[in-house]
C-alpha cells in the first residue's frame, strides 16, 4: 500500500541518530517518513535483513509494528527483533554481525527520559554492527526533505511476546530471545569460569539497570551465569518511563546506586548504564570513577580479558574526554585517536 506524504522538517540525524519529543513522533507520518527516508537513503532494502530493537521506552512497540509494516511492503526478506521489542544498542549490534544482516533499526533516545511527553529516537546501525557513518545520515536526511510517499502493508500486529517465525506479507518476522545470543557472546570475551570464582569466593556488586534495557541481559549474566548474589542487579524490569527517572549513568540520576556505594556496607564494585546500554558508570567502594578514568583503566587492562589478550589495536577518545587514556595510549605504543562527539565519528575507525 503506498501512502501519499509530505516531508517534515527537521528530520536531520544528529549524533546517534534522529531524536525528538514522543508525540512528535506520534504524529500521523512522521516516524513513517523517517522509515522511508531511512530505507530510500541506504539504496533501498528489497531482499535484505534487518535487525529491530528499542529500549523499551513508552512507543516502543508501536514504533516496531509501523517499521515491520513498512519493511514488509518495501520487499525485506526477513527481520529480527527481540523479543516484546527489547534489545539494547550492543546486542542489536552484534545480531547484525552474527547473522550477517544488512543492517539494523534500533529505537532509543539513550539517556533522555522516556514517555509520552518526553523523548523517543531512531538509528539504523550499518551491516558491521556500527552507527551510520555521515555520508549515510546526509543520504538519509536528503531523502526526508523530497518524500512524497511511504510503502506500508494492511495487515495486523505482530505478536513480538511469542519466540519463533510468523510471517508478514511476504516476510519472515524471527522474534528472538534478546540476551541469549549476546551473553554467548560475553563468554567468548571473558574469562566467566574466573569471574564465578571471584563471586563465589565474596565478591559483591550492585548494578544499576535504571528500569532500561540492560536489566534483563545484567540479571541473566551476573546472577544466572556468573553466580552474583540475587539482588546485585537493582531496577532491573525496563519500563516505558524508566521508573520516572533519566536513564543516565551519573551521580545526580543513578543516585540509589551512589547511595550503596558511599554507605559504610557497600558492595565491592558498582556499575550502572544507560537507556540502550552503550555507556556505563563505574564506582567504587566509596569511590566515584569518571567517566574519563574509566577509558583509561579499560584501556590499560583490555588485555587480561579472554577477547583482547592480543592487545588493543588503538584506543579512541572524543575530543571533551580527559586525556588520561592518551598517557595509556602512549605507555602501550598503541594508536589515539580524537573524534567530535557522536558514536557515528567512532564507527569511523
Amino acid at each position: 500500500m503506498i501512502v501519499t506524504t509530505t516531508p517534515f522538517e527537521g528530520q536531520k540525524p544528529g549524533t546517534s541518530g534522529l531524536r525528538k519529543k514522543t508525540r512528535v513522533f506520534m504524529q500521523p507520518h512522521y516516524l513513517a517518513n523517517f522509515v522511508q527516508a531511512i530505507f530510500n537513503g541506504i539504496g533501498g532494502v528489497a531482499g535484505k535483513t534487518l535487525v529491530v530493537g528499542g529500549d523499551g521506552r513508552f512507543y516502543n512497540v508501536p514504533a516496531i509494528q509501523i517499521i515491520l509494516k513498512m519493511a514488509a511492503a518495501n520487499g525485506v526478506a526477513r527481520v529480527i527483533v527481540g523479543q516484546n521489542g527489547l534489545l539494547s544498542t550492543p546486542a542489536a549490534s552484534h545480531l547484525i554481525r552474527h547473522n550477517q544482516t544488512d543492517g539494523g533499526l534500533i529505537l532509543s533516545a539513550s539517556h533522555n527520559p522516556g514517555g509520552e511527553s518526553e523523548d523517543f529516537g531512531i538509528k539504523y546501525n550499518g551491516a558491521n554492527g556500527g552507527p551510520a557513518p555521515e555520508n549515510v545520515t546526509d543520504a538519509i536526511f536528503a531523502q526526508t526533505k523530497i518524500l512524497r510517499q511511504y510503502q506500508t502493508l494492511d495487515a495486523g500486529d505482530v505478536d513480538l511476546g511469542a519466540l519463533g517465525e510468523t510471517a508478514l506479507g511476504q516476510m519472515t518476522v524471527s522474534v528472538v530471545d534478546p540476551v541469549s545470543d549476546y551473553s554467548a557472546l560475553m563468554e567468548t570475551l571473558f574469562d566467566f569460569d574466573a569471574i564465578r570464582a571471584l563471586f563465589a569466593g565474596g565478591f559483591t556488586i550492585c548494578m544499576d539497570a535504571m528500569h532500561a534495557v540492560t536489566g534483563p541481559y545484567a540479571t541473566a549474566i551476573l546472577e544466572g551465569m556468573l553466580g552474583a548474589p540475587k539482588g546485585s542487579v537493582i531496577n532491573a524490569t525496563p519500563l516505558p518511563d524508566f521508573g520516572g527517572g533519566h536513564p543516565d549513568p551519573n551521580p545526580v540520576w543513578a543516585h540509589e546506586l551512589m547511595a550503596r556505594m558511599m554507605a559504610a556496607d557497600a558492595p565491592d564494585f558498582g556499575a550502572a548504564s544507560d537507556g540502550d546500554g552503550d555507556r556505563n558508570m563505574i564506582v567504587g567502594r566509596g569511590a566515584y570513577v569518571t567517566p574519563s578514568d574509566s577509558l583509561a583503566v579499560l584501556a590499560a587492562n583490555a588485555h587480561l580479558a579472554r577477547g583482547y589478550a592480543g592487545g588493543l589495536a588503538g584506543v579512541a577518545r572524543s575530543m571533551p574526554t580527559s586525556g588520561a587514556v592518551d598517557r595509556v595510549a602512549e605507555a602501550l605504543g598503541i594508536a589515539l585517536f580524537e573524534t567530535p562527539t557522536g558514536w557515528k565519528f567512532f564507527g569511523n575507525l
